[in-house]
């Protein structure tokens, strides 16, 4: 009976073995797709071609090149390909800890949507960095620490224009506001430093180097977008956010009533802008709006 297992059993590692190849490949090459990794690989595979060419041609002089600089060339890919290769085992890591159960508190998060909407409906910029696996210490340090509550009102008070703080991005570590006016590094894709400004560049360029959500609101047109991974999705509703980042940071988080935008006008006053957890239902047409939050030059 064992002898003629031995060869099913033979046969269903090799399968196994071919299976975990191809999605380790498939996964890796899901994970450049669309970054600067893909042209640079596309490159190396076609350098690598031709050193298996002078090899068959025996070009002496190539092939004595190559056979000393191929131990370098490991540590030459690992320089080149860092951020990708940080990229790709920090989403493991995240699928992992997945598996074992996230211990993210989606409670509090829906004061982020709140306050996307206030900014999109008032044009003004924002950008709020939602940590998860991967801690985002450096960048916290880079700004002005808090440990705050993370609240709607906050986020509505560091953000307006007249403040010291709007500068910069907002880190919010679990349901705590960790710093503000903080610094990320910009994209490095070519093609976005043509396309977006630097609020976008930076809120996508936090993603490619960790595994952090960034919520960018527009101070041009108030278009709300979301970066998860270096890829950024544009002109989302308030719903729509509150849908990818339940999708993304899985936890349910129940709908909550937005508050509707309202003509502005400029000798009105600050006591109207009630914070929509408080009231959780529209504003009126009558009611006023803040001064303060109003379009920055």
């Amino acid at each position: 009976m064992t002898q003629l297992m031995a060869p099913w059993l033979r046969v269903s590692f090799t399968m196994l073995d071919i299976l975990l190849v191809a999605l380790i490949i498939y996964e890796v090459l899901v994970m450049i797709r669309g970054t600067r990794a893909a042209p640079m690989l596309a490159g190396l595979a076609a350098v690598a071609v031709a050193f298996y060419l002078a090899r068959i041609g025996q070009l002496i002089t190539l092939n004595w090149l190559v056979s000393h600089l191929l131990p370098y060339v490991v540590f030459a890919l690992i320089v080149v390909f860092q951020s990708e290769i940080r990229h790709v085992l920090s989403d493991v890591g995240r699928r992992v800890s997945f598996l074992r159960g996230s211990a993210v508190e989606g409670d509090s998060y829906d004061d982020i949507v709140l306050a996307a909407n206030l900014f999109s409906q008032h044009q003004t910029g924002a950008l709020i960095v939602i940590e998860r696996e991967i801690g985002l210490r450096t960048y916290v340090e880079s700004g002005v620490a808090m440990d705050a509550k993370l609240s709607y009102d906050l986020l509505a008070t560091i953000f307006r224009p007249s403040a010291p703080l709007h500068d910069g991005a907002v880190i919010i570590q679990k349901d705590r506001l960790a710093a503000a006016a903080c610094f990320l590094p910009l994209s490095m894709n070519p093609v976005l430093s043509t396309q977006m400004g630097t609020r976008h560049r930076a809120g996508i360029g936090i993603t490619e180097e960790t595994d952090a959500i960034a919520v960018i609101v527009s101070e041009e047109s108030g278009a709300i977008s979301m970066a998860v991974g270096g890829k950024i999705e544009r002109d989302l509703s308030a719903e729509q956010l509150r849908e990818r980042l339940s999708a993304e940071l899985r936890r349910y988080m129940a709908p909550v009533v937005l508050p509707t935008g309202v003509p502005r006008e400029d000798d009105e006053s600050d006591a109207n802008m009630e914070s929509p957890l408080r009231a959780r239902a529209p504003m009126s047409a009558d009611e006023d709006d803040d001064p303060g939050m109003e379009r920055p030059l």
